[in-house]
Formats: structure tokens, C-alpha cells, sequence
């Protein structure tokens, strides 16, 4: 089975890099892992690369996840691909918003690789 293509998209290098190794330790076979430290950057990466799943924080500078989100219907390559948000939001509120917005799931910092899993995998339709 060929592993995913992911995008990670969080304004700090060490938290893209902590995402990518929970996927990892949850047994998600990743191919590739993309990044992009704002929703504006993670735009212009999808122009040119096709991905399978996306892990995105909420607060970040130049454009934030939910505004992500909502332009990203505007990119032909991610049309249907999977939104899962990382954050610190932890307000029902922000998940409310998240959600409504277009993500498929929520993760909350900080968690662990099983909480990955548990939801990441089914959004894959158990493809890892």
C-alpha cells in the first residue's frame, strides 16, 4: 500500500515537526510531508502539489486556519481533501467554527500519537 501525502501547516517548525513524528508513531505510512507555516504559504503549496490529508493549526500570522479553510475550495488540486485541525482552541466555540468551516477533524495540543490515530485513520478510510 502507498503511504499518504500529507500537508503541514502550523507557524512553528518544531510543532510541523512533532505532527509529522505522531503520524508517524501512530502507524500512518506518510510518502510525503509538506509544509508551510501559514494558511497563505499552505495555499500556494496545493497549486503545485497534490496531498491526501491535512493537519492545520488555527492561529497563525498572515492567514489563520479558518480563513484557510474557506479558500480552500478556491484550489483545484484539494478539492476534497481532508482538513484535520491542531490547536490550542480548545473552546467548543472554535471547534464549532473549525468544523463548520470544512475540517473532518480536531485535535487538540497537546496530544499524543493514539489520539492521532484515533483521528486521523478513520478520515483516511483506514488507509495508513
Amino acid at each position: 500500500m502507498n503511504g499518504i501525502h500529507a500537508l503541514i501547516v502550523d507557524d512553528s517548525s518544531v510543532m510541523r515537526k512533532i505532527v509529522e513524528r505522531s503520524l508517524r508513531q501512530a502507524g500512518i505510512e506518510l510518502t510525503q510531508v509538506l509544509e508551510a507555516g501559514n494558511g497563505a504559504e499552505a495555499l500556494c503549496v496545493l497549486k503545485e502539489n497534490r496531498v491526501e490529508l491535512i493537519l492545520c493549526d488555527i492561529n497563525m500570522p498572515v492567514m489563520d486556519g479558518l480563513e484557510f479553510i474557506k479558500q480552500l475550495s478556491s484550489v483545484e488540486n484539494a478539492k476534497g481533501v481532508p482538513v484535520v485541525m491542531i490547536t490550542t482552541e480548545g473552546s467548543e466555540a472554535h471547534v464549532v467554527q473549525a468544523l463548520s468551516c470544512g475540517a473532518r477533524g480536531y485535535i487538540r495540543k497537546p496530544f499524543t500519537p493514539d489520539q492521532v490515530k484515533e483521528h486521523v485513520v478513520p478520515i483516511l478510510g483506514g488507509k495508513s
